[in-house]
């Protein structure tokens, strides 16, 4: 199980992979949005924002996310690292229900093109 730490580094490492990124994900990551991403298993929740194509987190809390956020991301602790590190897609674990997305239709469809 992954714990709080790498769950962060992974976030760092997504800020920065999104980034660098170039053309159309680039531009699908510029939104300025509030953003939570609750760690299932460690029952954690991570708030910040993402602007300008980075991911800001501001505080890590327990339990679910007290307020609700633009951007909404729910899912393990092991399925955000192995995203991250290229071992799970996105788009798989989402149509399989490991992990939840939630946001307004045209945030969804920005975002689509980061699947």
């Amino acid at each position: 199980m992954a714990t709080i730490e790498e769950c962060r580094e992974a976030l760092d490492q997504l800020s920065g992979n999104l980034a660098g990124a170039d053309g159309g994900v680039r531009g699908a990551a510029a939104l300025d949005r509030s953003l939570s991403c609750h760690i299932t298993d460690l029952d954690r929740t991570f708030t910040g924002r993402l602007d300008g194509g980075r991911i800001g987190v501001d505080a890590v809390t327990p339990g679910p996310p007290a307020t609700k956020a633009e951007i909404r991301l729910a899912m393990t602790g092991d399925d955000l690292v192995a995203m991250v590190a290229g071992e799970l897609k996105f788009a798989r674990a989402w149509a399989s229900g490991r992990v939840r997305l939630e946001a307004g239709f045209r945030d969804l469809i920005r975002l689509k093109s980061l699947l």
